[in-house]
């Protein structure tokens, strides 16, 4: 009887015993798959972006039109002033001596370019493009108005701006009232040559809406598609400048327009080609030096419809 009461008593506390050893809790019994998975998951959601990166062009936006660096662009038909492309097209920004071109406007627009402009020492005051122009030296306005396309003279542009309005303050005004015309509705000016003042902004739709105008003047397109420029000083000593906008070398179809350049705008430059029947108009404003050009090359390009070079191509 003995015997079997103490058998007995074994096997319960044998059957009492787990036959493996039970986890501290719950939370380790989950730990290890909720990292496993968590990683499997990671490793999935990554796999497919990673794939598709790979084998998406980055050289096109999803529209076609090649992939720039520049702040703000827009490309526009300028025969209707049409937009067919825009980057921060509204962003308000310096423009450099793009804005030369308002000055170009209303220079032409007010006539008289046969007639001679006589130098003030007021007109001298520009740094740090300049032809220097002295106080006293006569110049044909028209003569003026070609190499403020072709070279960008700080003083040149004073010269005009002065001879044009009687003073640059008094040009500046004529400028924004001009700018309002045009419906640039987000662009102030406060001088003619684009030099950093407090105030002076325009946005690239606005300057493409200037480029429509200025491209429809005889004379703005005459000057802004020389590739290069003989000048005579009052001395007699010919100097041959070569026009800053390098598009007009690359592209064969590019026929202007105007540069720009300073530390607060950054590299900018306003563009026209036409081919075939068709003219277009690129606005690149805040680029790089490295690829101002052919950002500007690649949108006329594309604008005109005979394809551009790709960024892998840069």
């Amino acid at each position: 009887m003995f015997q079997n009461r103490l058998l007995t008593a074994l096997i319960i506390v044998a059957l009492s015993q787990p036959l493996f050893a039970a986890p501290k809790s719950s939370e380790d019994v989950l730990a290890a798959p909720k990292t496993k998975s968590s990683a499997s998951t990671e490793s999935s959601s990554k796999k497919p972006a990673q794939t598709a990166a790979a084998t998406r062009s980055d050289s096109k936006d999803s529209n076609g039109a090649p992939r720039i660096h520049a702040a703000s662009a827009v490309v526009v038909d300028a025969t209707t002033g049409k937009v067919v492309y825009a980057l921060n097209a509204d962003e308000e920004r310096a423009v450099a001596s793009t804005q030369k071109l308002m000055t170009a406007l209303l220079v032409s627009e007010a006539g008289g370019l046969d007639k001679n402009v006589t130098i003030q020492k007021s007109d001298t005051w520009a740094e740090p493009s300049k032809l220097d122009i002295e106080p006293g030296e006569v110049y044909k306005k028209g003569d003026l108005l070609r190499i403020l396309m072709v070279k960008s003279m700080n003083d040149v542009a004073r010269a005009l701006a002065r001879d044009t309005a009687g003073s640059v303050e008094a040009f500046a005004a004529k400028m924004n009232a001009r700018a309002l015309e045009l419906g640039m509705k987000n662009s102030n000016f406060v001088n003619p040559n684009g030099l950093p003042a407090a105030g002076q902004h325009s946005t690239a739709r606005d300057m493409s809406k200037l480029a429509v105008a200025a491209y429809k003047v005889k004379a703005i397109r005459e000057a802004v598609k020389l590739k290069e420029l003989r000048w005579q000083s009052p001395s007699g000593e010919v100097t041959v400048y070569h026009n800053t906008n390098r598009v007009l070398s690359s592209l064969e179809f590019c026929n202007g327009m105007k540069t720009g350049y300073t530390v607060a705008a950054g590299f900018c430059l306003v563009s026209s080609a036409s081919y075939n029947g068709r003219d277009v108009i690129s606005v690149v404003l805040g680029d790089a030096k490295e690829f101002v050009w052919k950002d500007s090359h690649n949108l006329l390009s594309w604008g005109l419809g005979i394809g551009s070079t790709t960024a892998s191509e840069r």
